[in-house]
């Protein structure tokens, strides 16, 4: 830590706690630093009893949005598009109880539901090349395709 940024932080700490005495007890106290476009003097303060969610909630309720551009959401998002991804491979799920584990699930069921299409586009082409080539179709096997395919788009509209 730089000299100049450890002075900040000693003389902030301080601050703090002398601030903190002028707030109702039930209010929490959190100091951020940070130099736009350099991460060199970011630090966050937050006074022991604050909670950084309680903070985040605040900034949002006077005009934060998610419409800037931020390491955090661009982290977030990538850890959504990766848990979306490891559903779709039925690899690494989350701990249970874990906020991704929706994503992991919509991933899983994405998947599943490619891999049900695939198969039935497999029944209605061979069902095709069969007719193409003069072969004999079984009542059976059409049928078995066009209820297949059917019940999946119906799912599709759902």
């Amino acid at each position: 830590m730089s000299e100049e940024k450890n002075a900040f932080r000693e003389a902030a700490i301080e601050a703090i706690s002398d601030m903190a005495q002028h707030l109702p007890l039930d209010c929490e106290l959190l100091l951020v630093a940070c130099r736009p476009g350099k991460k060199d003097f970011d630090l966050v303060l937050p006074s022991p009893e604050s909670n950084l969610n309680n903070a985040l909630d605040a900034l949002r309720q006077n005009g934060l949005s998610i419409d800037g551009d931020n390491a955090y959401k661009r982290d977030l998002c990538d850890a959504i598009v990766g848990t979306l991804a490891f559903g779709a491979q039925d690899r690494c799920p989350p701990p249970e109880g874990h906020w991704a584990q929706r994503f992991w699930d919509m991933g899983r069921e994405s998947s599943a539901n490619t891999a049900e299409l695939v198969s039935a586009l497999d029944l209605v082409s061979g069902c095709l090349m069969d007719a193409l080539a003069g072969r004999d179709l079984p009542p059976s096997k059409v049928g078995l395709a066009i209820a297949t395919s059917a019940e999946l788009l119906a799912k599709q509209t759902v």
